[in-house]
């Protein structure tokens, strides 16, 4: 399996996308072509908004099983409703009422185990889907898409990591914002983490929340500041103290910026910007060597 990097950042809009796409294109363009980039924001997956070349390869549904209770063989025990973790099975003995909630059932197969009477079998439910898509000669992009009210971000993850190239140089996972459990899932087996910061109270707010998570998974982690040159020094200075690597500066760039809003990120991108993506790549590859 290629080294894999995951590229988060604790809030929104800090440019955590700009960076996973911009270094996976810095990556094919200056080190190698075996590089494949992982969707892993399957509430809102973008990245194939900047690849107007992009062609669909292959796309499969995510299933899940779901239990389906035979109210003809079920003698309302309850056995299956205690059983359950995660509160899916809701029954009633004294009106037959037996429920079975698909957005809070997590295939532990638990309710199986605990029925004695037989009454208990599976179903697939759709969650989402998973995409693959060409911009070359291989699959170079793989999205994950959760379907809209379901729960079941981790799983959706998991599949999308499962389905990534094992002979690729190098997996850049573009992560879900925030620190919650779709981001602990991407960042599990990751080798390597770029937190995407800014330098606002913001930003430096809920990088704490991410290098606190980094921390406590015991990963390592560098940070990169996006839109560097607005704000204030809070953010440097919080590295400096933590001794915390600082790999690359991306500097605000007006132009930039309007090429993002255009989905044309990689179209004309500023040298001193296209520096530090190449700084990046450097970096990961030297990485790569001595790891």
């Amino acid at each position: 399996m290629g080294y894999k990097v995951a590229v988060c950042s604790g809030k929104g809009g800090t440019g955590k996308t700009t960076v996973a796409v911009s270094l996976f294109s810095t990556i094919q363009n200056k080190w190698t072509k075996n590089v494949q980039l992982i969707d892993c924001d399957v509430e809102e997956p973008n990245d194939l908004l900047f690849f107007k070349n992009a062609k669909i390869i292959n796309r499969s549904i995510v299933n899940q099983a779901v239990p389906v209770i035979d109210e003809s063989k079920c003698t309302f025990c309850r056995k299956c409703e205690e059983f359950c973790e995660f509160n899916a099975i809701s029954i009633i003995p004294s009106v037959k009422y037996i429920a079975v909630d698909p957005n809070m059932c997590h295939s532990c197969g638990a309710c199986l185990y605990a029925c004695r009477q037989e009454a208990i079998a599976e179903k697939k439910y759709s969650i989402g889907e998973l995409t693959e898509y060409t911009i070359g000669m291989k699959t170079d992009i793989l999205e994950g898409s959760l379907t809209i009210g379901s729960p079941m971000q981790t799983r959706i993850i998991k599949d999308l990591k499962n389905r990534a190239n094992e002979e690729a140089d190098i997996l850049i996972y573009d992560a879900p914002p925030g620190t919650s459990c779709p981001v602990i899932e991407t960042v599990s087996e990751a080798d390597y983490v770029l937190l995407v910061t800014e330098p606002t109270p913001f930003g430096l707010y809920d990088l704490r929340l991410t290098v606190n998570l980094m921390n406590e998974m015991q990963k390592p982690f560098g940070i990169v500041v996006n839109k560097a040159g607005l704000g204030d020094r809070e953010v440097y200075d919080y590295i400096t103290n933590e001794e915390i690597d600082l790999l690359a500066e991306i500097p605000f760039n007006r132009n930039y910026a309007s090429q993002y809003a255009q989905g044309k990120l990689l179209a004309d991108i500023p040298p001193i910007i296209e520096q530090e993506y190449l700084k990046l790549a450097i970096y990961l590859k030297n990485r790569i060597q001595y790891d």
